[in-house]
């Protein structure tokens, strides 16, 4: 079902990036080419090197590239996008793209998308229940996005609670469902 799929997926700075890398290997397994954007901070928890090497594509960090002047164009980006994945989204992710706020390559490409956008949360706890979180998340559902919603269970903070990214293999198959659900409806 994912066969010759374009999945974009944009990885923002959380711990749960790690398990971005096992979405990205499963990805193309099934046969999706996917493509990686990554803003600054998730650099701090994942290289580009493991996410290029996963995906078999350059990772694109930034609009340029400063060694020779290639413009990664964030509007080729949502155009080439069957699906869109944002996987780990941060509390401040999710409230740049409720509010439209585009200061960086994925979040330009978020606005530029014409496909389908699934939004994976991971947080802690009680920045996930907090009233400007909950009402970002119903903005992006509003908009049309699908949230995956996050687990519970150990967080990064030592707490345990709802806020941990969903499972790899779990967001894969919502991903294959929900596109199989649109081929067979067209």
């Amino acid at each position: 079902m994912l066969e010759g799929k374009h999945i974009l997926t944009g990885v923002t700075g959380g711990i749960a990036a790690y398990k971005t890398a096992a979405v990205i290997r499963l990805l193309v397994t099934k046969g999706a080419e996917v493509k990686v954007i990554m803003t600054e901070h998730a650099k701090k928890f994942v290289t580009p090197l493991t996410f290029a090497t996963l995906s078999g594509n350059p990772v694109l960090t930034a609009f340029y590239n400063v060694e020779n002047g290639d413009w990664n164009s964030h509007v080729d980006l949502g155009l080439w996008a069957d699906l869109f994945l944002v996987a780990p989204a941060t509390a401040n992710t999710i409230a740049k793209m409720s509010a439209g706020i585009a200061d960086n390559l994925l979040l330009t490409s978020y606005l530029s998308a014409r496909c389908p956008v699934f939004v994976a949360p991971s947080m802690d706890m009680h920045m996930l229940a907090h009233h400007a979180t909950t009402a970002n998340i119903e903005t992006l559902k509003a908009y049309g996005a699908m949230i995956l919603e996050p687990t519970s269970g150990d967080l990064a903070s030592g707490l345990s609670g709802k806020g941990r990214m969903m499972e790899p293999e779990d967001i894969v198959r919502e991903i294959t469902e929900f596109l199989k659900k649109k081929t067979s409806a067209s």
